[in-house]
């Protein structure tokens, strides 16, 4: 029998990504059971108190046992940290040393959403790719650059490292892992038991874009704000980089250090993501909103926007506003 263990870390507040997780891979195990077969794991939680409470002492969890008593196991899940993962990171130290030990003697690693930064406090993220919830890319960017951040990616899987994006898409990933670690037939049975979709891969239509602001580049930043309060015009890179002064390969340079992104990209977002807006609480229609925001060619407006969300601007539309239908 396989270990499991799912890390109840001190100092953070998420309680979901723990319970989802006990409960989608109890009942695989179950369905195993049912079917005939030997239960797939042994599940245990495991960290480094007797207790961790949760929402200011509404709720309790009781770990199995300390991480002391685990020698070997087979796959670590690290919840979600929430809005406290410094503080986390900070209290769990002893937690991150043992998950890299046990990554070194063969284990396979799983984090939810922001216990992304607790995996990349160890360096094990480090030259891979990883995803995490996209309200804190930027932070994370910021604390972990040699970590290959793509949070447009729901579900990441390198070298027996999986990540996945925010909030309750950690359920996808927990489906993903029981088809990986069971079969394809018990990752289905779960799906519906639980009514989680099969095989969704991104998060791109959940992103909010509010541009990449944590850095000390004073031009970038007026450029930026240039970009996002005339979104409506065309805006081409030499007539950015000239209105500040700099020149093209220096701004490129400077921008994609302090943003993460090219000029180009940026502008791109900023628009798709006014239109998106406009798209959300209004009922113009795709060109009047394709003007607005500084595109004339309808095919590659579509084809821009598809890139960043996933949808087509009809798609996203009639999913995110049923009166503009």
């Amino acid at each position: 029998m396989k270990h499991l263990t799912i890390i109840v870390p001190n100092g953070q507040n998420n309680l979901s990504s723990i319970v989802g997780a006990y409960k989608i891979f109890t009942r695989a195990n179950a369905f195993q059971k049912e079917a005939g077969k030997k239960e797939l794991f042994k599940i245990q939680l495991t960290g480094l108190s007797k207790e961790v409470d949760f929402y200011e002492g509404l709720f309790t969890v009781h770990p199995h046992t300390h991480i002391s008593a685990i020698a070997k196991t087979d796959l670590i899940i690290i919840p979600s940290l929430n809005h406290n993962y410094q503080k986390a990171v900070k209290a769990n130290q002893l937690l991150i040393d043992w998950i890299e030990k046990q990554y070194k003697n063969g284990a396979e690693i799983a984090c939810i959403c922001t216990g992304a930064f607790m995996l990349a406090s160890s360096g094990l993220l480090n030259g891979k790719t990883c995803s995490t919830h996209w309200a804190v890319a930027d932070a994370f960017r910021t604390m972990f650059p040699k970590v290959n951040l793509q949070t447009d990616k729901l579900i990441t899987d390198e070298n027996g490292i999986y990540t996945n994006g925010g909030a309750y898409s950690f359920l996808n990933l927990m489906i993903y892992l029981v088809e990986k670690y069971y079969n394809r037939q018990t990752a289905i049975f779960c799906s519906k038991v639980f009514q989680i979709e099969m095989d969704r891969q991104s998060q791109s239509a959940f992103i909010i874009f509010k541009g990449q602001k944590l850095h000390s580049d004073e031009m970038v930043k007026n450029a930026q704000a240039y970009i996002e309060s005339n979104i409506d015009e065309k805006i081409s890179v030499e007539n950015l980089s000239s209105r500040f002064a700099v020149g093209r390969r220096n701004f490129d340079r400077r921008f994609i250090k302090a943003t993460g992104n090219t000029p180009i990209e940026y502008t791109q977002r900023v628009k798709i993501e006014s239109a998106k807006k406009a798209f959300e609480s209004t009922r113009k229609t795709i060109n009047e909103v394709m003007y607005e925001v500084g595109y004339s060619d309808a095919k590659a407006f579509r084809e821009v926007f598809r890139k960043i969300t996933g949808m087509s601007p009809l798609e996203y539309r009639g999913k995110y506003n049923k009166e503009a239908i």
